[in-house]
């Protein structure tokens, strides 16, 4: 069986401090965890990382969140995707769900919730 250090989850968000601190959640609980601080370096960390998995906050400035899942999907269409949004509007979530996400959480999610999320993503 797999563990969670087998697992290599992208955290993508330009909130430095958030995104490091869910970071440091992740990896207490053995995940194999790397992060992106906008939706560029995030989809060059894909390429070069192959994640499992990317959980991708929605508002970004320059590239938002449905900007980067569209390019990912491309790329790698199986790729599993969580958005994390503190106040997208319907119509963001209606095209985030068309594009192909797996989950959407609030942010700030309870880890529980996201890792739930997460093995629930990769059929674990």
């Amino acid at each position: 069986m797999e563990t969670p250090s087998d697992t290599k989850v992208l955290l993508v968000d330009d909130e430095k401090e958030f995104v490091d601190a869910l970071a440091m959640r992740l990896k207490l609980r053995k995940f194999n965890v790397s992060v992106a601080y906008n939706g560029l370096d995030a989809i060059n960390s894909v390429e070069q990382l192959k994640p499992d998995i990317v959980v991708l906050d929605m508002k970004m400035p320059l590239m938002n969140g449905i900007e980067v899942l569209r390019r990912l999907k491309i790329s790698m269409p199986t790729l599993p995707v969580i958005i994390l949004s503190g106040y997208s509007n319907e119509a963001d979530i209606k095209e985030a769900q068309a594009v192909g996400i797996s989950d959407i959480l609030g942010k700030p999610p309870e880890i529980a919730q996201l890792i739930n999320s997460i093995l629930k993503a990769l059929g674990r």
